[in-house]
């Protein structure tokens, strides 16, 4: 089988460009960048070894498109001590970092994909405030506190029979963030559409938490949820751009690996994130806007796509 033809760049120049015109409040960023596909663009060095990732941070931070970035590893299990010092000695002073919170605090019921052993069963943890201040809280309060941008707590689908009404789940959301400390940005991500009630965005308004706008297999397009009253509940915005509607995490993977081209571009999302930077210009709300491989491809040449429509409606 003939190899696919190396894809064409984008001029290193027109990047910059791009990057130094977009405004103070919009800051691009990738889910995750552990990326060899990102080669020749993002990364012009060669990582291995242990502390490659850490490294490869120093020359993501670079890239002129990028103004954070997206931690997902954590969703699995808390960042250690030395991960977290490691990951701050690369990061350029104040760079800011969105990143999931462990899903030990976000499982409301287990399933056989996130864990075989607790499968069916209710997770204790969920949503304590004891788990959240031992094993987040602190540590980033003590080594990661130049870096913590929104800590996203992500709930993934909850089953309806599981008994989470979505009057049930704002309640829990409501003592949940009454109980923690008020001094780091939270923001919640859900994946039931049906959660995105009046009562959910009052408690995220009255606690300062920002709902997260997620494109996502199973939710309204960031633009929909964007039109939602109510919805700019915190002092910033997030948008996550993960997956096409309908598509699965799997599906993507095996679709768009190894992440080096544009493979499936996606107007309507892209039209959906330029709103929101409008938005952020227009309400002087910091947008923390992060874009996964799985999207269209090529985290950072969506990215530039997007830019390139920013400059375009600022010369109209």
């Amino acid at each position: 089988m003939t190899a696919p033809a190396q894809p064409e760049l984008p001029d290193p120049g027109e990047i910059a460009r791009l990057g130094a015109e977009l405004p103070r409040v919009v800051l691009f960023g990738a889910s995750s960048w552990n990326y060899a596909g990102w080669n020749g663009l993002v990364y012009h060095r060669e990582y291995r070894g242990k502390g490659a990732s850490a490294r490869m941070l120093e020359e993501y931070a670079r890239f002129p498109l990028f103004r954070t970035v997206g931690i997902d590893s954590s969703f699995y299990a808390p960042p250690t001590e030395e991960v977290l010092t490691e990951w701050a000695r690369h990061l350029p002073a104040g760079f800011p970092c969105v990143t999931k919170v462990w899903q030990q605090l976000t499982v409301h019921t287990w399933t056989e994909a996130q864990d075989p052993a607790k499968a069916g069963k209710k997770n204790p943890d969920f949503l304590s405030p004891e788990v959240f201040h031992e094993s987040i809280y602190q540590p980033y309060r003590a080594w990661f506190g130049d870096h913590t941008g929104p800590l996203v707590f992500e709930f993934q689908q909850i089953g309806a029979r599981r008994g989470v009404t979505p009057q049930r789940f704002a309640d829990r959301l409501d003592e949940f963030f009454d109980a923690i400390p008020p001094d780091l940005p939270y923001a919640v991500e859900v994946r039931n559409d049906e959660f995105l009630t009046p009562a959910y965005f009052a408690v995220l308004r009255e606690h300062g938490v920002t709902h997260v706008l997620n494109n996502w297999t199973r939710m309204p397009t960031i633009g929909e949820q964007l039109d939602l009253p109510g919805v700019l509940s915190g002092s910033f915005i997030v948008a996550r751009a993960l997956l096409r509607l309908g598509r699965t995490y799997e599906q993507a993977v095996d679709k768009f690996a190894p992440y080096d081209r544009i493979q499936e571009p996606n107007p309507g999302l892209r039209r959906d994130l330029v709103r929101v930077a409008e938005t952020a210009k227009a309400t002087r709300l910091p947008a923390y806007i992060l874009v996964n491989n799985r999207v269209e491809g090529s985290a950072p040449l969506t990215i530039f796509e997007v830019a390139r429509l920013l400059e375009e409606k600022r010369e109209q």
